[in-house]
């Protein structure tokens, strides 16, 4: 049975994490890779974690101080915890995984990968394919915030999805890059804006994701 693909992104970001060590850069502002790593284990581990995740502002404080008591554990502690994957529980389902966790990992992945100087991945259509399944089913909600416009993503062999109305702003690139942009990577992100000045000044101002 092939590995499920949040699995591989999964084993192949704590591989990265290990080469890098704990004190690489990342896309995330002011976080380390050993930043990083420990976010992930409280994400999975700790529903005290969720309120700062998902609101920030003043629950963020609290997020900090479990991330902290996390990575005081060690750098191999903490990233052999991503590794071993998450407790039972809804992030452990079959049917769930991919919808929790593809995203996270996948954006985790490239914000260690690209942080640290290297390219686009190429060599994954399974991965592009699937990230494009759940974009078209997520772009809704991901795009809510843009005002007065439309917003067309697409891949640039033309598949693409239309949310929104008013003047259309048309962002295209590959599924994996789709996906960092729309979850604020924006100047990672190698994907282009085309159409209306007005509507692509609302996508880039935005606030984005789920």
């Amino acid at each position: 049975m092939p590995e499920p693909l949040d699995a591989r992104e999964r084993r192949e970001l704590c591989d990265l994490l290990e080469e890098m060590g704990p004190d690489a850069p990342t896309l995330c502002e002011g976080w380390t890779t050993a930043d990083l790593a420990a976010h992930l284990v409280v994400r999975e581990r700790d529903l005290r974690a969720a309120a700062g995740i998902v609101l920030g502002g003043r629950f963020e404080a609290g997020l900090l101080r479990l991330m902290a008591r996390t990575k005081a554990k060690g750098y191999p502690y903490v990233v052999d915890r991503v590794r071993n994957g998450p407790p039972v529980g809804p992030m452990a389902l079959p049917k769930l995984r991919t919808l929790l966790n593809l995203n996270e990992y996948v954006v985790h992945h490239e914000d260690v990968r690209r942080a640290n100087g290297l390219a686009p991945r190429t060599d994954r259509p399974d991965l592009q394919d699937v990230l494009w399944g759940l974009l078209r089913h997520q772009a809704r909600l991901m795009v809510r915030k843009v005002a007065g416009a439309s917003v067309r993503i697409e891949r640039p062999e033309g598949a693409h999805v239309v949310t929104g109305s008013g003047p259309e702003v048309v962002l295209t690139g590959e599924p994996i890059d789709l996906v960092l942009y729309l979850f604020g990577r924006r100047g990672a992100a190698e994907v282009t804006l085309a159409g209306d000045a007005h509507a692509q000044r609302a996508l880039t101002e935005a606030r984005l994701g789920l």
